[in-house]
Protein backbone atom coordinates (compact mmCIF):
# COMPACT_ATOMS: atom_id res chain seq x y z
CA UNK A 1 0.00 0.00 0.00
CA UNK A 2 2.79 2.41 0.87
CA UNK A 3 5.62 1.19 -1.36
CA UNK A 4 8.99 2.26 -0.05
CA UNK A 5 7.55 3.84 3.08
CA UNK A 6 8.54 1.51 5.89
CA UNK A 7 5.97 0.51 8.48
CA UNK A 8 5.31 2.86 11.35
CA UNK A 9 2.28 5.03 11.82
CA UNK A 10 1.16 4.11 8.30
CA UNK A 11 0.37 0.59 9.47
CA UNK A 12 -2.74 2.09 11.08
CA UNK A 13 -3.99 3.01 7.60
CA UNK A 14 -3.42 -0.57 6.49
CA UNK A 15 -5.39 -1.91 9.45
CA UNK A 16 -8.33 0.39 8.80
CA UNK A 17 -8.49 -0.08 5.03
CA UNK A 18 -7.83 -3.79 4.78
CA UNK A 19 -9.58 -4.62 8.06
CA UNK A 20 -12.76 -3.08 6.67
CA UNK A 21 -12.36 -4.92 3.36
CA UNK A 22 -11.79 -8.22 5.17
CA UNK A 23 -14.81 -7.65 7.39
CA UNK A 24 -17.06 -6.78 4.46
CA UNK A 25 -15.83 -9.84 2.55
CA UNK A 26 -16.51 -12.12 5.54
CA UNK A 27 -19.99 -10.66 5.97
CA UNK A 28 -20.81 -11.15 2.28
CA UNK A 29 -19.60 -14.75 2.44
CA UNK A 30 -21.64 -15.48 5.59
CA UNK A 31 -24.82 -14.17 3.93
CA UNK A 32 -24.40 -16.64 1.05
CA UNK A 33 -23.92 -19.73 3.24
CA UNK A 34 -27.09 -21.81 3.18
CA UNK A 35 -25.90 -25.04 4.81
CA UNK A 36 -24.35 -25.95 8.14
CA UNK A 37 -20.59 -25.88 7.80
CA UNK A 38 -18.48 -28.67 9.26
CA UNK A 39 -14.77 -29.24 9.79
CA UNK A 40 -13.04 -32.47 8.80
CA UNK A 41 -12.38 -34.37 12.05
CA UNK A 42 -9.20 -35.87 10.59
CA UNK A 43 -7.90 -32.34 9.92
CA UNK A 44 -8.68 -31.39 13.53
CA UNK A 45 -6.85 -34.46 14.81
CA UNK A 46 -3.82 -33.75 12.62
CA UNK A 47 -3.67 -30.15 13.85
CA UNK A 48 -3.84 -31.28 17.48
CA UNK A 49 -1.07 -33.83 16.94
CA UNK A 50 1.10 -31.21 15.25
CA UNK A 51 0.65 -28.81 18.16
CA UNK A 52 1.46 -31.48 20.76
CA UNK A 53 4.56 -32.84 19.01
CA UNK A 54 7.00 -30.47 20.79
CA UNK A 55 6.03 -32.02 24.15
CA UNK A 56 6.95 -35.47 22.84
CA UNK A 57 10.55 -34.37 22.20
CA UNK A 58 12.10 -34.80 25.61
CA UNK A 59 15.51 -33.63 24.39
CA UNK A 60 14.15 -31.12 21.88
CA UNK A 61 16.06 -28.01 20.86
CA UNK A 62 15.29 -24.74 22.63
CA UNK A 63 12.93 -22.85 20.27
CA UNK A 64 14.40 -19.51 21.33
CA UNK A 65 17.87 -20.61 20.24
CA UNK A 66 16.43 -21.46 16.81
CA UNK A 67 14.66 -18.09 16.70
CA UNK A 68 17.94 -16.28 17.42
CA UNK A 69 19.64 -18.18 14.59
CA UNK A 70 16.80 -17.23 12.25
CA UNK A 71 17.07 -13.55 13.23
CA UNK A 72 20.84 -13.63 12.77
CA UNK A 73 20.55 -15.25 9.33
CA UNK A 74 18.02 -12.72 8.07
CA UNK A 75 19.85 -9.67 9.39
CA UNK A 76 23.22 -10.89 8.05
CA UNK A 77 22.25 -12.17 4.60
CA UNK A 78 18.85 -10.63 3.80
CA UNK A 79 19.26 -7.19 5.32
CA UNK A 80 18.53 -3.73 3.95
CA UNK A 81 21.27 -3.90 1.29
CA UNK A 82 21.35 -7.20 -0.60
CA UNK A 83 23.59 -9.10 -3.01
CA UNK A 84 23.11 -12.35 -4.89
CA UNK A 85 25.88 -14.21 -3.05
CA UNK A 86 24.54 -13.28 0.39
CA UNK A 87 20.95 -14.06 -0.55
CA UNK A 88 21.91 -17.53 -1.78
CA UNK A 89 23.87 -18.14 1.43
CA UNK A 90 20.91 -16.96 3.47
CA UNK A 91 18.51 -19.29 1.65
CA UNK A 92 20.86 -22.23 2.25
CA UNK A 93 21.01 -21.39 5.96
CA UNK A 94 17.22 -21.15 6.09
CA UNK A 95 17.11 -24.74 4.81
CA UNK A 96 19.34 -25.76 7.71
CA UNK A 97 17.08 -23.94 10.16
CA UNK A 98 14.06 -25.76 8.69
CA UNK A 99 15.51 -29.07 9.88
CA UNK A 100 16.15 -27.57 13.34
CA UNK A 101 12.55 -26.41 13.67
CA UNK A 102 11.40 -30.01 13.34
CA UNK A 103 13.45 -30.76 16.47
CA UNK A 104 12.12 -27.89 18.61
CA UNK A 105 10.82 -29.05 21.97
CA UNK A 106 8.56 -27.67 24.68
CA UNK A 107 8.56 -28.30 28.42
CA UNK A 108 6.13 -27.63 31.23
CA UNK A 109 2.39 -27.19 31.05
CA UNK A 110 0.37 -25.95 28.08
CA UNK A 111 -1.10 -22.98 29.90
CA UNK A 112 0.89 -19.73 29.56
CA UNK A 113 3.76 -21.50 27.81
CA UNK A 114 5.45 -19.06 25.39
CA UNK A 115 8.13 -21.63 24.52
CA UNK A 116 5.43 -23.95 23.21
CA UNK A 117 3.91 -21.09 21.22
CA UNK A 118 7.33 -20.30 19.78
CA UNK A 119 7.61 -23.88 18.48
CA UNK A 120 4.58 -23.14 16.31
CA UNK A 121 5.58 -19.56 15.47
CA UNK A 122 8.95 -20.71 14.12
CA UNK A 123 7.29 -22.48 11.20
CA UNK A 124 5.45 -19.34 10.16
CA UNK A 125 8.52 -17.16 10.70
CA UNK A 126 10.53 -19.45 8.42
CA UNK A 127 7.87 -19.30 5.70
CA UNK A 128 7.93 -15.49 5.76
CA UNK A 129 11.72 -15.38 5.85
CA UNK A 130 12.09 -17.73 2.89
CA UNK A 131 9.49 -15.81 0.87
CA UNK A 132 11.36 -12.55 1.48
CA UNK A 133 14.75 -14.05 0.63
CA UNK A 134 13.63 -15.82 -2.54
CA UNK A 135 11.71 -12.77 -3.74
CA UNK A 136 14.72 -10.54 -3.13
CA UNK A 137 16.97 -12.94 -5.05
CA UNK A 138 14.62 -13.10 -8.02
CA UNK A 139 14.12 -9.33 -8.31
CA UNK A 140 17.25 -8.06 -10.07
CA UNK A 141 16.71 -4.36 -9.47
CA UNK A 142 16.42 -1.86 -6.62
CA UNK A 143 12.91 -0.59 -5.88
CA UNK A 144 11.52 1.12 -2.83
CA UNK A 145 12.82 -0.59 0.31
CA UNK A 146 14.38 -3.42 -1.74
CA UNK A 147 18.01 -2.40 -2.34
CA UNK A 148 20.34 -4.63 -4.38
CA UNK A 149 24.00 -3.58 -4.33
CA UNK A 150 24.55 -5.61 -7.51
CA UNK A 151 21.49 -4.12 -9.26
CA UNK A 152 21.29 -0.53 -8.10
CA UNK A 153 18.92 0.80 -10.78
CA UNK A 154 15.13 0.59 -10.91
CA UNK A 155 14.05 -1.35 -14.00
CA UNK A 156 10.67 0.02 -15.11
CA UNK A 157 10.77 -1.85 -18.43
CA UNK A 158 10.68 -5.31 -16.83
CA UNK A 159 10.16 -5.18 -13.08
CA UNK A 160 7.93 -2.15 -13.08
CA UNK A 161 5.28 -4.33 -14.72
CA UNK A 162 5.62 -7.40 -12.49
CA UNK A 163 4.56 -8.39 -9.00
CA UNK A 164 6.45 -11.07 -7.08
CA UNK A 165 4.34 -13.60 -5.18
CA UNK A 166 5.26 -16.62 -3.04
CA UNK A 167 3.05 -19.47 -1.91
CA UNK A 168 3.51 -22.92 -0.45
CA UNK A 169 3.33 -25.87 -2.83
CA UNK A 170 3.31 -28.74 -0.34
CA UNK A 171 6.48 -28.19 1.67
CA UNK A 172 8.19 -26.19 -1.07
CA UNK A 173 8.11 -22.47 -1.74
CA UNK A 174 6.59 -21.54 -5.09
CA UNK A 175 7.65 -18.18 -6.53
CA UNK A 176 5.99 -16.54 -9.50
CA UNK A 177 5.93 -13.17 -11.23
CA UNK A 178 2.54 -11.88 -12.30
CA UNK A 179 1.64 -8.76 -14.31
CA UNK A 180 0.77 -5.67 -12.28
CA UNK A 181 -2.66 -4.18 -12.71
CA UNK A 182 -2.93 -0.99 -14.73
CA UNK A 183 -3.18 2.01 -12.42
CA UNK A 184 -6.55 3.83 -12.75
CA UNK A 185 -6.34 7.26 -14.37
CA UNK A 186 -7.54 9.07 -11.24
CA UNK A 187 -4.63 7.58 -9.26
CA UNK A 188 -2.13 8.37 -12.01
CA UNK A 189 -2.95 12.03 -11.58
CA UNK A 190 -1.62 11.90 -8.03
CA UNK A 191 1.84 11.01 -9.35
CA UNK A 192 2.02 13.80 -11.93
CA UNK A 193 4.39 16.53 -10.83
CA UNK A 194 2.78 19.94 -10.84
CA UNK A 195 4.73 22.76 -12.43
CA UNK A 196 5.86 25.41 -10.01
CA UNK A 197 4.56 28.92 -10.83
CA UNK A 198 7.19 31.09 -12.43
CA UNK A 199 8.67 33.81 -10.26
CA UNK A 200 7.57 37.28 -11.34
Amino acid sequence: MHGANRLGGNSLSDLIVFGRRAGMGAADYAKKVTTTLSIDKDAIGAAINEMEEPFQRKDGKNPYDIMKELHKTMSTYVGIFREEKDLKTGIAKLEEIRSQIKLAGAKGAKAYNPGWHMCRDLRNMLICSEAIARSALSRTESRGAHSRLDYTETDETKWGKLNTACSLDGQNMKLEHTPTLEMPDDLKQLFVKKKEPANV
